[in-house]
């Protein structure tokens, strides 16, 4: 049981995920979440002004833990190419970790993120800077050829949506999605070497 004054974000959006696998999201209530913590669901509106502002950071809070390793990765020193592969792998690797081990809390939070438009939308903005950072690095260095760096980087992300997009979760159960992955960043790679 936590006290209302020891209550964390934190502490929430850990039970309101709790909260979201065991009743969808439907059946979860605020109420809900304050109980499995042991408090009043007006200790939850203090941090959360509404459901709806409670969903949206549980939904940020998923999204976001893609960005730290997929951040570091375009950050660090290094070859572009192999930077830009990792990257894209990492992000397939997260994306289908998510979907296969927990579906059902997966897909309550493609519900969740069906609600909440401007969060995924922030989310992919990021997402593409990143890749965008790795494509200056590889024009800076001459190892992919000249190319306008944010339509590239969104071209990228948008090729690649059969594995990371969650419309497409359902095929990433099958073994040849590895191979199909690789057989498409050999072509988009061909794409941005320099000639």
């Amino acid at each position: 049981m936590t006290t209302d004054s020891a209550l964390t974000p934190e502490q929430i959006l850990g039970a309101t995920e709790e909260v979201l696998r065991r009743f969808g999201p439907a059946k979860a209530t605020v109420v809900d979440v304050a109980r499995t913590l042991g408090v009043s669901h007006g200790s939850v509106y203090r941090h959360f002004p509404s459901k709806a502002a409670l969903r949206e950071a549980v939904t940020q809070r998923w999204l976001d833990q893609a960005h730290d390793s997929l951040a570091a990765i375009a950050a660090e020193p290094g070859p572009a190419v192999e930077r830009l592969h990792r990257w894209l792998e990492t992000l397939f690797a997260a994306k289908r970790k998510k979907a296969l081990d927990d579906p059902q809390l997966f897909a309550t939070y493609l519900v969740l993120v069906a609600e909440t438009s401007s969060t995924v939308e922030a989310h992919v903005d990021t997402l593409v800077g990143q890749i965008g950072r790795v494509v200056q690095d590889g024009v800076d260095t001459k190892e992919f050829g000249p190319t306008p760096v944010g339509p590239t980087a969104r071209a990228l992300f948008e090729a690649t949506a059969h594995f990371h997009d969650p419309a497409y979760a359902a095929e990433w159960s099958d073994p040849q999605a590895p191979e199909r992955f690789e057989a498409l960043w050999k072509l988009l790679l061909g794409g941005l070497l320099a000639r």
